[in-house]
Order: C-alpha cells, then structure tokens, then sequence
C-alpha cells in the first residue's frame, strides 16, 4: 500500500526519526496487519520516499507499507489519520500495482514565504539566479562541508503574486517564491537556492522563511508534477477485509 501524508503547522517541526515512531504507533492502534521483515529483530516493512527536512511543511509527502492480507485503501487511510496527531495528515492510499515509488519522484514543487521582503528585491534575486549559468553554494553534509551548485537542479523560479501577507496583516510584506527543483545528489533544498539568492543579489531575509512542499513526482513534458500515486491508482483494485 502507498500513502500520501501532510505535516503542518507546529508538526512541520516533526524529525523524520520521530515521524516514523509516531507512524509505527500509528498502525499498532489502527490494528493494520503489517508484514514484517525476517531475522532476529523483525520491523514492519516501512519504506519512506524523499522526506522533508526537519522544520518544513509539506503536503506530499509519501511512504510504502507491506500488509500481510489486502485492506480497503480508504478505511486505511481513515484509520491511520485517525491515529495520528492533528498535523501529521494521511490524505490518500493506494495499493501498489508495481513498478517503484523512488523512481516516480522525479522533482518537488516548493513555495517559500519571505515575511518582510519586498517582493520587488526578489524579483530582482530570483533574475540574477536565473540569469546566472552556475550558483556556487556551501552546505555541511555528513561527508563534511561541500560546495555545490544550486541553479542546475532548479527547472523553474517565479516569484507568487499575493495580495496580503500569509499572516493576514497587510501591512507587512511578504515575498513569495515558487520554486520547482529537480531530484539530485546532494539534494538542492529551498535553503540552499536561498543561500543562492544571497550569492547573486545580496539577498538576506530578516527573519527565518516558512517552507511548505506543495508537490513532489514525475514531471511532465510541460514542466508539471504528476502525483506519483496516480499510476497505482489507474489500476488498482480495491481489496476487501
């Protein structure tokens, strides 16, 4: 079975670590009857796709579990969200009809929220980043710091029109960017496009960005995401209890 989560609000501060303990008791109270790997020391048969850093919101996010017999797909999802803390979402699950869920990922659709920058001075960041053939940043991976380029993964940069400030207090501004990244190692973050915007414009936020991943999957030939559930969904069969 494959699933769709959300983390928002405070949760978006969930670690991936204390996601997964919190999933694992998730299905114990929902009674899903797991399959489990072999060996002395048996786990549920877990495996997590492309997870949000720790401190960022997302509404696609994915995992694929292992059942020892078939389960309606909606009383699943129903179940697990009601097992989970209000914030951490179970949205959609499907059976899986095959092929890997990691090789449908392809790219993540992220939108960034700068409180207190000017949307004008981001326009003119978000030019530069793109103007520019490669942007040279720095990041401490666990192999030690690395140097990489942050504008060869992104397929796209804009900057969102909004009326107000997602606080809902007009006076303050409140730039917005829109970013489409391709999948790649190291991964290319939105902080480390960030960093990019400080490289090439001088751009530096006042105060820290509110992150939400919007969509992640296989891109099109027009540059969208496709929700890679979509696929096991075309020809899935609903299993009965």
């Amino acid at each position: 079975m494959r699933l769709r989560y959300a983390k928002r609000g405070p949760l978006r501060f969930t670690s991936h670590r204390d996601f997964a303990r919190a999933f694992e008791r998730a299905l114990r109270r929902a009674g899903v009857p797991m399959a489990y790997s072999q060996g002395f020391t048996p786990h549920p048969k877990i495996s997590y796709a492309s997870a949000a850093p720790t401190g960022v919101a997302s509404e696609a996010e994915y995992l694929e579990i292992g059942l020892r017999e078939p389960v309606d797909p909606a009383e699943l999802r129903a179940a697990l969200d009601a097992a989970l803390s209000p914030g951490l979402d179970v949205l959609d699950a499907v059976v899986a009809t095959g092929g890997s869920l990691a090789d449908r990922i392809e790219a993540s659709h992220w939108r960034v929220e700068l409180p207190e920058v000017d949307p004008a001075l981001l326009h003119k960041a978000v030019a530069a980043f793109a103007a520019a053939d490669e942007v040279l940043v720095e990041r401490m991976t666990k192999q030690g710091r690395r140097t990489f380029d942050a504008r060869a993964a992104v397929i796209s940069v804009d900057v969102a029109t909004q009326a107000e400030a997602p606080s809902g207090v007009p006076a303050v501004p409140c730039a917005i960017l829109e970013l489409v990244v391709r999948q790649v190692t190291p991964a290319v973050r939105p902080d480390d496009v960030l960093s990019g915007l400080r490289v090439v414009a001088d751009l530096e936020p006042p105060v820290s960005p509110r992150v939400t991943r919007l969509a992640q999957g296989t891109l099109t030939a027009q540059g969208a995401i496709a929700d890679p559930l979509e696929a096991d969904r075309d020809g899935a069969t609903i299993g009965g209890h």
